[in-house]
């Protein structure tokens, strides 16, 4: 491929996929038009990318831009990932992405088709038997494109999130294996990751907790009326009543590879549970993104570790085809391996608002019903971290957190 691309850019976000693009490629990538509902992440879109023509819907986008060389979607989660309806491929958020391909067809008639790359969450890679899966590769195949898929976890940029996507690639003229097959670091080294902090989902307790050493779990876009949901670190050498501390917003961009506050301009009333939680979490990583397109301009030679798949059980983590002859790969979730940024480094553990006592409580009720959290000390500083918030709501009078909130 030219090392110059122009770039268009559906269910666009806050622009994940083109912040990445741009870093990797600079004065060499256009993105020519971009298309987002949510008036948020349309506010967000329009201060950080203030030259590009910004559509509204993707249910009246039909024209793709003359000359395009890669379309990309990051379409709707809502109904694929666990955390969501888990409606599947049909929807009606994530079935949006059939207009993709409307637009694709209709392209088709006039012009090249260009690079697809598609990102979404590694669920729909089981979710109904992989039914969604099954859609978009059919969907794809119609259109003539052969393609290549691979889960990839944030980690791999050095960013300490631990967060797991499937990224998808389909060509009718360029080979995409050479761009997501050309590398393959292996899973991190344990030594890459330190013991100073653990992050966790603190709204979880019974079935799960996300634990991650030295990272956060997926960051999550919180619930629809805007209520912030973000993960809990776990400090063990922090003071009591400091151990347990929730990351910023400003935080979870940086772990999202953005730069602080770009976000802002999203968040128009300045609300405590505003929307950049939403828009942070339903991001696209930008570091993730900048290593596709580096590839995408400079394939590179394919790792032969493929074999035809039996087509049983769920999608594999990793697959290319065409014409309907599917193959799996065995590569790790680690393409590349950059070097590391600790938990501690992104979060300053001396100002992060500790996890609240009703918060605490909460969590700690949830996980005296199951048998996770065995972690050596990690039951025993919930405890004390509750203890604590109990002396300081005698001492004062109140719950520090209520009269937080209440101060605004």
């Amino acid at each position: 491929m030219s090392s110059s691309l122009r770039v268009a850019g559906l269910f666009a976000g806050i622009g994940g996929i083109e912040l990445g693009f741009h870093r990797a490629l600079g004065d060499d990538l256009d993105t020519v038009l971009l298309c987002e509902s949510w008036r948020p992440a349309q506010d967000v879109l329009t201060k950080r990318f203030p030259d590009v023509e910004l559509h509204p819907d993707v249910q009246t986008f039909t024209d793709l831009p003359e000359g395009l060389d890669v379309l990309t979607a990051g379409f709707p989660c809502t109904d694929l990932s666990q955390a969501g309806r888990t409606a599947g491929i049909a929807g009606a958020a994530s079935g949006l992405v059939a207009h993709v391909f409307e637009a694709l067809r209709l392209a088709q008639k006039r012009s090249r088709l260009p690079w697809l790359m598609i990102e979404n969450v590694p669920n729909m890679l089981a979710l109904d038997r992989g039914g969604a899966m099954a859609y978009l590769i059919s969907e794809i195949e119609s259109l003539g494109y052969r393609w290549a898929y691979r889960v990839v976890d944030t980690r791999c940029t050095g960013l300490p999130q631990r967060r797991r996507r499937v990224i998808l690639l389909a060509s009718r003229t360029e080979d995409p294996r050479s761009v997501l097959f050309a590398d393959d670091a292996g899973e991190r080294q344990p030594s890459d990751y330190s013991d100073a902090a653990y992050g966790f989902y603190w709204t979880e307790g019974r079935g799960g907790l996300g634990w991650a050493r030295d990272a956060v779990p997926t960051l999550k876009g919180g619930s629809t009326i805007g209520i912030a949901s973000p993960p809990a670190i776990w400090i063990q050498d922090a003071e009591i009543g400091r151990r347990f501390v929730k990351p910023s917003v400003e935080d979870a961009e940086e772990m999202q590879g953005f730069p602080r506050g770009w976000t802002r301009p999203g968040d128009t009333v300045g609300r405590r549970n505003g929307p950049r939680w939403k828009l942070v979490g339903n991001a696209v990583t930008a570091d993730v993104s900048a290593w596709v397109a580096r590839r995408l301009v400079s394939p590179g030679e394919v790792i032969d570790e493929s074999r035809p798949w039996d087509g049983v059980g769920g999608w594999p983590k990793a697959a290319s085809g065409q014409d309907g002859k599917i193959s799996s790969w065995r590569v790790s979730e680690f393409p590349v391996s950059l070097p590391y940024r600790h938990l501690l480094d992104v979060v300053d553990a001396s100002t992060a608002e500790p996890l609240s006592r009703r918060a605490a409580a909460g969590f700690w009720n949830r996980l005296q019903q199951g048998n996770l959290g065995r972690h050596p000390g990690f039951r025993e500083n919930v405890a004390a971290h509750i203890h604590s918030m109990d002396l300081q709501e005698t001492l004062f009078g109140t719950d520090l957190e209520q009269s937080r909130v209440a101060a605004g």
